[in-house]
């Protein structure tokens, strides 16, 4: 027996939301978790870029511009060369299987799904989103919808916040919600950037590459930058990063002079928070910093960010300006150990919703469902509902 949605003989749904999947009395509830990472062009082509950055550059999140100014700086600025410079660049690390970012983020997603069905013994689906691009928060949301889950745990993964990366992707599931006809019960995630299993993942990544190939002589933290007004606004992604690269210090306790904050991916004219990665590292080659080890915490996976900017672009930086070592040390990717720390963030954010797979009884709770299904069909033997057209079967 289930109720669907209010669709008219003609087949188009009347009222302001749409039709919801058939609800089945027998089912049982299900709980989704959505992981959303920044997003990617479809391909290294200047047409995939110029329909990635219109989505990405017209977010007011990211850019807080009057709209009106704005669109006319997009459209006549930046859209009409910006897409076939960034392909170039895009064309440098794409990979046989696609984008790094979204090969990686479903790797980690996949990772984290059989960690979580391995704990969980309720229904639970986890599905990855974009937030620009492909596969959509729309396409990633409707797919939690048709598995059945009435609770909903977003997850950006993004471990510092920002109004520009988490704040956004906030806006667009809400906006999609906001169109269902039955809204789940949702719970966000808006930060992990001190969570000690983060913080020591980090730290473990960085020693595994000084044991095996020696210690540097400094170590640079280079975190995504945002506009300085938006800091000065009350954002408080500045504060965060530095927290994080503090705890990495300490946990590799690291004297204060063995390692650097800087800020990089900058766009624009305006003045973005510093110092700034391209600058430090020139400036540090110059002084007589002859081995470099960067990492970029505040990217979960590898990006263009990542793999051109920093192992590429600056990596050149430095030696072209004395430095004779250069080492990027990868994001956390698919380790094991970020999928484990994602796992246990998502398990604890999921208490009170799920069931543990050792106290999940399926037999009592599918008995339970089918009860509920009798009642049900109980009801419609006596015309309530199913004869005043509900759409009870």
């Amino acid at each position: 027996m289930s109720v669907g949605g209010q669709v008219g003989s003609d087949g188009v749904v009347t009222g302001l939301y749409g039709a919801e999947p058939p609800y089945d009395h027998g089912s049982v509830p299900a709980v989704g978790v959505l992981m959303v990472n920044l997003g990617t062009p479809d391909a290294p082509t200047a047409p995939a870029l110029r329909r990635y950055l219109r989505e990405f550059l017209s977010d007011p999140r990211v850019v807080e511009v009057p709209r009106w100014k704005w669109r006319l700086i997009l459209n006549l600025f930046v859209l009409p060369f910006r897409p076939r410079r960034s392909a170039a660049l895009y064309r440098k690390i794409w990979q046989d299987d696609g984008s790094p970012l979204l090969t990686g983020s479903l790797r980690l997603g996949a990772a984290v799904t059989d960690r979580l069905r391995r704990r969980v013994g309720s229904p639970l689906h986890l599905a990855v989103g974009m937030r620009y691009g492909r596969p959509s928060l729309r396409d990633a949301l409707a797919e939690l919808r048709e598995a059945g889950c009435t609770k909903l745990l977003v997850l950006p993964m993004f471990p510092q916040y920002s109004g520009t990366t988490v704040g956004s992707v906030f806006d667009a599931v809400t906006a999609e919600l906001s169109t269902w006809r039955a809204v789940p019960g949702l719970r966000t995630i808006h930060r992990y950037h001190d969570v000690p299993a983060y913080v020591e993942a980090l730290a473990r990544t960085i020693r595994e590459v000084w044991q095996r190939d020696g210690v540097s002589d400094r170590l640079l933290f280079s975190f995504h930058g945002v506009p300085l007004r938006y800091f000065t606004a009350g954002d408080p992604y500045h504060c965060e990063c530095l927290k994080t690269a503090r705890l990495v210090a300490e946990a590799l306790e690291l004297e204060e002079e063995r390692w650097n904050v800087a800020f990089q991916s900058i766009f624009g004219k305006e003045e973005w928070i510093k110092p700034t990665t391209d600058v430090t590292i020139r400036a540090m080659a110059t002084a007589g910093v002859r081995k470099l080890d960067v990492v970029c915490p505040g990217f979960a996976v590898d990006c263009l960010e990542t793999l051109e900017e920093i192992d590429q672009l600056n990596h050149e930086h430095f030696l072209s300006n004395g430095g004779e070592r250069f080492r990027y040390i990868p994001c956390l990717n698919d380790r094991p150990d970020h999928a484990d720390l994602l796992t246990d963030l998502i398990f604890d954010h999921l208490q009170g919703w799920v069931t543990v797979a050792e106290e999940w009884n399926a037999e009592a709770i599918q008995a339970r469902a089918r009860d509920s299904m009798r009642r049900a069909e109980g009801l419609a033997e006596r015309g309530c509902p199913a004869d005043a057209g509900y759409g009870l079967r």
